[in-house]
């Protein structure tokens, strides 16, 4: 069956515009057009099957060009339900890529797209979150007979494989691209920074400079707001459970509080941890009127809307992606994206350079759990560090830079124990 006859996406004749975003985005891709040539000379897929769950926009939907240039039958579907881009969606059709994604379905109706990605039995996925490895360890499981194993974009992602590995529960092999190294200082740092407030900006048509803005957590997503936030003008207050990171917040300039002081100091809120509730009921007790909450997280759990919802005695959409929440003391919250990832779900997400080094950090891990699944089993494993540098190195190139070598002499004198002269 073709993919136009199998995909189940909103409106094929959206394609010629997202051909369009495909095309601007791969030209600022220089590191992963290097790859798509290696690829397309090696076929390290021939024959293999790739389902594939990310943000469905531009950046991605080249990867799966990527991929599929590498001889893979791919399937691609999304992973959130507001980060979708429909015409993407079309545009990959058109191109052969079967694709399981719609903007905005229901949760019922997302979670079949997923299951749908599946059913061809891949031989190797690339998932964003857990949300494929959650599902071929559940109700997937009999898709899951051919699967080599694939890799992991995302810090929640992360944390649930882990513990998947941690029960021995684990079925197959995932690499850690979340953890490479050109992966969070500069997808997470940079790439985060900035889309946030492209996307918040873009929706509140706000001004930054003067406000008090409250990052909830300080891994590099974290640093990588506050860092945007005061060069846009903010006054940055960070919360903190690790008491290493508090302190490294302190000591890059910025005010450190517990979340329930801050809460009553924040203009906007913007949360980054991987965990559930760290805006709740306390927290919307002493908010500001006109408080803004949004959320970088991979789910959407880390503002309790229940809570938020159930203190409030209204709602209503003021803006597109924007939800008013009226208590009954006659404060108004404004909660974005519905607590989504706001540079996805409200943006474009992270720029096409910043996604170039991650998402030539997915091809190339990839390619290396094809070539070593055997001998990886069933674990979780960090992006070896030569691919780590290899990116770096292409970057480095593509940019027409150039670093130093060590001498022959300067070697020795590092793998030597004995005093230098």
């Amino acid at each position: 069956m073709s993919a136009k006859d199998n995909s189940i996406i909103a409106d094929l004749a959206l394609a010629p515009e997202g051909h369009l975003k495909i095309d601007w985005a791969s030209s600022h891709m220089p590191v992963l057009n290097r790859i798509r040539e290696q690829f397309e000379k090696e076929k390290p897929f021939q024959g293999l099957k790739v389902s594939i769950s990310l943000h469905l926009e531009a950046k991605t939907a080249y990867l799966a060009k990527v991929v599929q240039a590498g001889g893979a039958e791919v399937t691609i579907t999304g992973s959130n339900p507001l980060s979708t881009q429909d015409d993407v969606c079309a545009a990959l059709v058109e191109d052969g890529i079967t694709v399981f994604a719609k903007y905005n379905p229901t949760s019922a109706e997302f979670k079949a797209l997923n299951m749908k990605a599946l059913e061809n039995n891949p031989d190797l996925i690339i998932d964003d979150g857990g949300d494929l490895v959650t599902l071929l360890h559940t109700e997937s499981k009999q898709h899951a007979v051919n699967l080599r194993g694939g890799a992991e974009e995302t810090t929640t992602g992360i944390i649930r494989l882990r513990a998947l590995e941690k029960e021995g529960e684990l079925q197959f092999p995932m690499i850690a691209v979340n953890d490479a190294f050109c992966k969070y200082l500069f997808d997470n740092r940079y790439g985060t920074g900035q889309s946030v407030f492209d996307g918040i900006n873009r929706t509140t048509n706000l001004v930054v400079a003067g406000k008090t803005v409250v990052v909830v957590g300080y891994g590099w997503c974290g640093k990588g707001v506050a860092m945007r936030a005061k060069g846009l003008g903010a006054n940055v207050i960070v919360t903190e459970i690790d008491a290493i990171k508090a302190v490294e917040a302190y000591m890059d300039g910025f005010a450190v509080m517990p979340m329930l002081e801050a809460a009553k100091l924040g203009d906007m809120f913007v949360t980054v941890t991987g965990n559930r509730d760290v805006i709740r009921g306390e927290h919307f007790e002493v908010m500001k009127d006109g408080a803004i909450l949004s959320n970088a997280g991979h789910f959407d759990v880390e503002v309790n809307k229940v809570e938020l919802e159930a203190m409030s005695v209204s709602k209503r959409t003021v803006r597109r992606n924007i939800e008013e929440y009226k208590l009954n003391d006659g404060r108004k919250f404004y909660l974005l994206a519905e607590g989504r990832l706001v540079n996805l779900a409200a943006g474009d997400g992270h720029p096409a350079e910043i996604m170039d080094m991650t998402f030539a950090l997915q091809a190339m891990s990839l390619k290396y759990v094809n070539d070593q699944y055997k001998s990886i089993g069933s674990k979780v494993v960090n992006v070896p560090y030569e691919l780590d540098e290899q990116v770096a190195r292409y970057k480095l190139e593509s940019l027409g830079f150039g670093i130093d070598k060590l001498s022959a002499e300067q070697i020795a004198y590092l793998d030597s124990w004995a005093e230098g002269e």
